[in-house]
């Protein structure tokens, strides 16, 4: 069977009669009628008979003919999906990021995409720092935003898009707020609110535990929002990067003595072809000028 035999077919079985069928499909009508002679050779039936000058459906052709449309529309379909991939219409490009990721900031980045290739749709997927590797490797992602403590594996490619420093955050009556910089010194014994999805927790926690700084957190959350509400609320300060701070009305001083700070990247699989809504996002990220 092939799909100009299901093209003739569906066009005569709409007119019923082969001579608009053959105009209609822009063909001579003996090379329509050969085609469908063809195609009921093929299927072991006739799909039409004469009673006069009438052209009728068989019944077995009346059978046949939802599973015809079927066909054309799932070739129709086929074939709009390749074109729009061909023109980054409608291809969703799968982006991993991690919760920790401030998404104003990097949001202002796929807008400017937007603004570009606006038949492209981007799927944002959060996840933990693991997690987002494993599924970047798997293939269920295109992309990823992460910023890693430790090395990435060599299986991926990290392009540094920008620096974030970690700041201290507190509610406008907090006491941290007289000084212009907090030292980690300064936040011994304070009630504090933990981040457990941060990356660098465990890094933080090291460097405060060596310089006898006493932390303890009656709350803690790994949902960002959580925490920043947790803060707002006086609950406690909280160690947070410098564009992840949301919510209007918290106060943030400067992390000094140490200062710690970490580096934002757009991770992808080396080798691995893009398909061009892909490549056009990740043209679009680095060229992109981060504030700051």
């Amino acid at each position: 069977m092939e799909m100009h035999q299901v093209r003739y077919f569906m066009a005569a079985s709409g007119t019923l009669n082969f001579t608009r069928a053959a105009q209609h499909c822009n063909v001579s009508q003996p090379a329509l009628t050969t085609a469908i002679k063809k195609l009921e050779g093929e299927l072991g039936a006739p799909l039409f008979h004469r009673e006069g000058k009438r052209l009728l459906l068989t019944e077995f052709g009346q059978t046949m003919r939802p599973h015809m449309e079927q066909i054309l529309d799932q070739t129709d379909a086929a074939r709009t999906a390749a074109q729009n991939f061909r023109l980054l219409d409608k291809v969703p490009v799968r982006l991993g990021v991690l919760p920790t990721i401030g998404p104003l900031r990097f949001a202002r980045a796929l807008a400017t995409f937007q603004a570009k290739h606006p038949g492209v749709e981007v799927a944002v997927r959060e996840g933990k720092l693991d997690e987002l590797v494993a599924l970047l490797e798997d293939g269920e992602l295109d992309l990823a935003v992460l910023s890693a403590p430790g090395a990435l594996p060599e299986s991926l490619r990290a392009t540094p898009l920008y620096v974030e420093r970690y700041v201290v955050v507190f509610a406008p009556d907090h006491r941290l707020g007289a000084l212009d910089v907090v030292r980690l010194k300064d936040l011994s014994g304070e009630p504090y609110v933990d981040r457990l999805a941060c990356e660098m927790r465990e890094m933080v926690m090291g460097v405060c535990e060596a310089r006898g700084v006493e932390l303890y957190a009656k709350f803690r959350s790994e949902r960002e929002d959580w925490v920043q509400g947790m803060v707002l609320a006086n609950l406690g300060f909280a160690f947070m990067p410098e564009y992840s701070v949301t919510l209007t009305g918290m106060v943030s001083r400067r992390l000094v003595e140490p200062h710690v700070e970490r580096t934002v990247s757009l991770v992808s699989v080396p080798g691995r072809q893009h398909s061009p809504a892909t490549a056009a996002l990740v043209h679009t990220i680095q060229a992109y000028k981060w504030p700051g």
